[in-house]
Parts: structure tokens; sequence; C-alpha cells
């Protein structure tokens, strides 16, 4: 029993020791981490995400559909230069005063913009290209300021300059155009201002048709007078056959189409006495194509060599596109057309576009041969 007694004081002090060199054991704590409860977890390697693949792109025109033209959501139109492919032209913009640059297949862009006074009928009017375009780069416009009308020259790189001031300016008759007839005459059509008897007045400019020879900013010798009593301007369009020149305006009593010839004899070729709002016309072989605004029609008129008409126009046009102002020639045979329904009173439905008269090309339309 002494010695089990021993035996069981002998293990205990035993486990005794054990227990003390345990509590007294050294840790090097420069080999340590602090503890935490949370452990840490290393940030992720740095990755930057693709970028998307690219949208393709979006068919033109982006925001204005307009299948079968050159150019959907212009503002209302006045004069209209084509290229000479026929899938390119400048446009005017009567109230904005821009002239663009625009195409069948790419965005719009602006060539010039031009400071203009669009209340009433005025703004930026008419636009030509001097006839030796591709060697001086001018460009001549008729516009409205807030004092007159006038006609002016413009130059690429160069500010716009006067080259015949003092056209009369009226609440109403600003609208006015201009042409070429040769490589050194330009034509100007000038509205009536709304008074008759300054068109009846040969000291007055309004309501003249006018020829500038020579135009030039500088020492100018004055315009003469080729045919006066004009109403509200329409257009000029030169027949290249026999150089007959036509011009359309708007009177008190009727619209009308008159003739002057080579010869410079001038005669009314027909008239509309229930005034459906003539504007511009394009000429060729005696076949003179005129747009009518309030009616939404293209007549053509049949003129022969002695200048008379002997049956009604045809129409070619009615309401496609709505209210259209200028026509003009293409080198490629069509005629083309821009509209001016923002101001005509469609504009919530019609865009202002630039349209190929005839979809198929093929030239003017020979209403007799179509009849016979």
């Amino acid at each position: 029993m002494r010695e089990r007694r021993r035996r069981q004081q002998m293990f205990a002090l035993g486990c005794a020791a054990l227990l003390t060199l345990a509590g007294c054991a050294h840790f090097d704590d420069a080999q340590s981490e602090p503890f935490t409860e949370v452990p840490r977890l290393e940030p992720p390697p740095p990755s930057t995400p693709k970028p998307p693949p690219p949208l393709p792109a979006e068919p033109f025109p982006k925001e204005c559909p307009a299948p079968g033209v050159m150019q959907g959501c212009l503002d209302s139109t006045s004069g209209l230069i084509m290229g000479p492919t026929g899938k390119t032209a400048l446009v005017a913009e009567r109230t904005t005063g821009l002239i663009k640059n625009i195409a069948v297949d790419a965005e719009p862009t602006v060539k010039t913009t031009l400071d203009v006074d669009p209340t009433g009928d005025g703004g930026l009017m008419d636009i030509v290209l001097s006839p030796t375009y591709e060697q001086d780069r001018l460009m001549y416009a008729y516009i409205t300021t807030p004092t007159d009308n006038r006609v002016i020259r413009i130059a690429d790189g160069d500010v716009p300059k006067d080259i015949l001031t003092g056209i009369p300016k009226g609440p109403t008759g600003n609208s006015g155009a201009l042409a070429f007839t040769s490589p050194t005459t330009l034509i100007v059509l000038t509205g009536d201002a709304g008074d008759p008897a300054a068109a009846a007045d040969p000291a007055s400019l309004a309501g003249k048709v006018l020829r500038i020879e020579q135009p030039t900013t500088v020492g100018q010798a004055p315009p003469t007078t080729a045919l006066s009593g004009m109403g509200a301007g329409g257009g000029l369009c030169l027949d290249p056959a026999d150089q007959s020149l036509y011009i359309t305006d708007r009177t008190p009593t009727g619209d009308r189409l008159q003739r002057i010839t080579k010869d410079s004899e001038s005669s009314v070729v027909w008239t509309w006495p229930d005034k459906p709002g003539i504007a511009g016309c394009a000429a060729l072989d005696g076949m003179v194509l005129v747009n009518l605004v309030n009616t939404k029609q293209t007549v053509v008129v049949q003129v022969s060599d002695s200048g008379s008409v002997t049956s009604d126009p045809d129409v070619v046009r009615q309401d496609e596109h709505g209210h259209a102002w200028a026509l003009r020639l293409s080198p490629d045979g069509n005629i083309w057309g821009a509209t001016v329904n923002r101001t005509a009173g469609d504009a919530g439905k019609l865009d202002d576009v630039v349209f190929p008269l005839f979809k198929t090309g093929g030239g003017f339309p020979r209403p007799n041969e179509e009849k016979s």
C-alpha cells in the first residue's frame, strides 16, 4: 500500500512538472503574425473588362428616313444646284440661311451660312454657280436683309460681298431668282415687295427682270431691265435648245409663265387665274416644267417655236413629296425638285427633301407621245 501511494505521488509530481514546463515555453514573436478573427484575403489580380464589339453602322439617313430622295429633314428649301453626277447637290434653306452639301449616301454638311432676314416670305431665296465655277469658285445668292433684298457673291474662304443692293423689301413679295444666260450675264428676278406700282416704276428695282453684265464687287455697271411689272417672284429657267428664258411670277390677277427669247422678245406663255402658287421651273426642247406649290403639282407646258401653247398643261406629279418650289435639270437627265413643306403647311406630315421627279430617270416627259 505504501508503495502504491508513493507511485501515485511520483506520478502527480511528474504531471505538475510537465505543466510547469509547458507554461514557460518561449515563442519567437518576430516570426509570427498578429492574431485576428477575420481572415485577410489577398486582392484579386487587376483586370480590365474587354470592351463590347462595335455596333454595326446604321444605314443613312439615321434619323430622317426618306426613301427615294437625296436628303430628308431639311428646313424649307429655296435654291437648288445639281452636282455633275446627279447624286449630289447644293441646296439652300430659305429661313436658316444655310447652304448645304447633300448626297444620296452621306450626311449633309454646311458649306456656307448667310445672315438673312426670313420674315414674311424673305430669306435666302436662290443660289447659282458661276459659269466658270471650277476656276473661280464663285457662287451668287439672292437674299433678304433687314433693310432690302440684294444679290451677293460668295467666294470660298471669303466673306460674302455685295453685287446689287437696294432692291425694295416689303411684308411680302421678297422672293427672287437668279440664272446665268451666258458666261458674263447674270439675270435677276426681283419681287414687287407687295407693291404693283413699284413693279411698273422704271426707277424702282422691284418687280423686274434685270440683267447684270460682268458681275463684280468693284465698279459694277448698273443693271438693265429686261422685263417690268413682275409680281411676287417665282423662278427662272433657260432652255438650252433655243436659249429662251422662262420666268414665273404671281400677280393679283393670276399666276403666269412668261418667255424672253434670245432676241429679247417677251410674251406671256400661260396664265393660271386660280393662282395655284407658281414657283420654280425647268426647260428643255420647248418643254417647260413648273411647280405649283398650293396644289402640290408639277406640270409640263409644251411651247411651240412661236411661243404659243395649244393645250392645257399636263400634270406629271400630284401630291408626292408635298409642296415643291425649286426644279432643276440634272446632268444624269432627270429633273430634281426641292420642297417647302415646313412653310407651306405640311411640316407635321412631310419632311423637306430634294427628290427626283422621275424615279427611273428618262429625262423630260413627252405628253403627246404618252397619249399616242
